[in-house]
């Protein structure tokens, strides 16, 4: 592998500045993660508010519960065992969980979380654990029911699961039956090309299709295939034996929510006070958790001691919300902006890896941190790549493209090439056979006008009629010299749907399991070598 630096904007201004000038926005974050201080004065907090987060044991035997059926990798245990005792910190990540581990920034996500620890465990010379959280809680199931795979023809070819329900619940919650399975696994076995792999692939997201009963544990079994042995411990946000265990910091949401809506407001003014965008919905009134109704996850907002969702069917006071709480944990669940605090009351978190949408929203969090007495923990950038094989590179080369022609400007290179392939000259001499036709015709219109006033009108529009023939046939021109150069093109088409998929990063669309086809089991162990790298710059991955 050749890795190559690149530049790729993915981010807001508000992360490009968390990323490059940390101390314009350093008001809405904690330490500094590229500081040796930072990393000392965070272990110095996790140290001395040890009572401010969820018993060590009682944690770790809810996680290993979880883990056992899903993750259950030596190496897993090893980090458990770890983490139960004192002094043993985390570095934490997080993902929906979507099909098929959904697009490769999960992957590299959960990279990251792996090799942050261990550079942080070296810097620190303490155990720091890895945990990858799968947000199972999310309830936006459109948006990790489907993956994408790119076919041999260079079409873009989607996989869905329809959910049967309908209901608007945590994506934990959702079921998929067998049926299911077996047609998305149908799916992916006619969506994947032919390789020495394929049947390798096929049987690695059947083995973890088979008895889940919904996406949550499905991606959990991939996730342990690929990341068990490095030892990735998993969460599942809405695992009901862990929501037991948040019931006390739910309650504090509760009772101190317009405090910290009041905060979460005030940031996002600070935020727009400095130019830059609000990245999460801030709403007045907002009570930042989610009630579980009869199936619905309902989104709570609060009128003095009175939480009710929009449409009314919950309505509960303070104390009828608190009095549910105790009876039926599992009905509540965080919203983005709650979430960085359920995280750190449940973990000793040193850092947190987020992807640059992440970093803009966790901005919001700052003033509510405090109100809890809770510091914001490190905020460590997620890697990011783009893979190139040998033949797109070789593409490349020939048509002297580089990445960032890829991302700002392929269209008018092409339009560039293709105008040098043009013998005939079309665009020049159609331009100047239009002025010349204009230049002859549109006096004789003018003189026929003089003879009789209708003439006037009705040559206009002929002449109009006539250079729409002319634009016609400059537009058919234009076809028949782009198939004249169809193989050619349709590399460049190749090049393009590599690297920017509609447009968007490749990162954001594709799927593990298409590279692990062509590349081989082992690609993701292979991506695990690739040096740690914290400060979210880009990286092209030539192999």
């Amino acid at each position: 592998m050749n890795i190559v630096p690149e530049p790729l904007s993915l981010a807001s201004r508000l992360a490009q500045d968390y990323i490059h000038h940390f101390e314009r926005v350093s008001g809405f974050y904690g330490e500094d993660h590229r500081s040796e201080h930072g990393y000392a004065e965070r272990v110095k907090w996790l140290d001395l508010s040890e009572d401010k987060r969820v018993q060590r044991k009682v944690l770790v035997d809810c996680l290993r519960t979880y883990n056992q059926l899903h993750n259950d990798h030596p190496a897993v245990h090893t980090s458990l065992q770890l983490l139960e005792q004192p002094g043993t910190v985390t570095m934490v990540g997080g993902q929906q969980s979507g099909l098929f581990t959904g697009p490769l920034l999960v992957i590299y996500k959960a990279i990251t979380v792996i090799q942050a620890a261990r550079e942080a465990e070296e810097r620190l010379n303490r155990p720091v654990v890895p945990v990858f959280w799968i947000a199972g809680e999310d309830h936006d199931w459109d948006e990790v029911n489907h993956t994408f795979f790119l076919r041999q023809d260079q079409q873009i070819s989607k996989i869905k699961l329809d959910a049967k329900d309908g209901l608007r619940t945590s994506v934990s919650y959702t079921g998929v039956v067998e049926e299911d399975w077996n047609l998305m696994l149908s799916e992916l076995q006619t969506k994947l090309s032919d390789s020495e792999y394929k049947a390798d692939i096929l049987k690695l997201a059947r083995d973890a299709c088979n008895g889940s009963r919904g996406l949550s544990e499905a991606f959990a079994k991939l996730i342990n295939r690929l990341f068990g042995k490095y030892g990735l411990i998993l969460l599942d946000s809405a695992d009901p034996g862990l929501r037991a265990l948040e019931v006390p910091v739910f309650e504090s949401l509760i009772t101190h929510n317009e405090t910290l809506g009041l905060s979460y407001q005030q940031a996002a003014r600070d935020i727009k006070g400095l130019g830059y965008d609000v990245q999460a919905d801030v709403s007045e009134n907002g009570a930042n958790l989610f009630y579980l109704h009869e199936g619905r996850r309902l989104l709570l907002y609060r009128e003095g001691s009175v939480f009710s969702d929009r449409k009314g069917m919950v309505t509960l006071t303070e104390q009828e919300l608190l009095r549910d709480l105790h009876a039926h944990p599992e009905r509540f669940s965080n919203n983005v902006l709650t979430r960085p605090i359920m995280q750190d009351c449940l973990l000793p978190v040193l850092g947190t890896v987020l992807g640059p949408g992440e970093i803009s929203y966790w901005a919001i969090t700052r003033y509510a941190f405090a109100d809890l007495g809770l510091q914001m923990p490190l905020i460590i950038p997620r890697m990011s790549f783009s893979i190139v094989d040998g033949t797109v590179h070789k593409l490349m080369e020939k048509y002297e493209i580089s990445f960032e022609d890829v991302q700002n400007r392929l269209d008018k290179k092409r339009e560039t090439w293709l105008a040098s392939k043009d013998e005939l000259n079309l665009e020049d001499r159609f331009s100047k056979t239009r002025e010349q036709f204009e230049a002859l015709y549109q006096p004789l219109i003018e003189d026929l006008g003089r003879m009789q006033s209708g003439l006037l009108k009705l040559g206009l529009t002929n002449k109009d009629k006539i250079l729409e023939q002319m634009d016609y046939l400059l537009s058919k021109s234009r076809n028949a010299l782009e198939q004249q150069h169809e193989a050619a093109l349709a590399q460049w088409k190749r090049i393009e749907q590599t690297l920017l998929p509609e447009g968007k990063p490749q990162e954001r669309v594709y799927n593990i399991l298409e590279y692990m086809n062509r590349y081989g089991l082992n690609l993701v162990d292979s991506l695990m070598e690739i040096p740690y790298e914290s400060s979210g710059i880009h990286r092209v991955v030539y192999v």
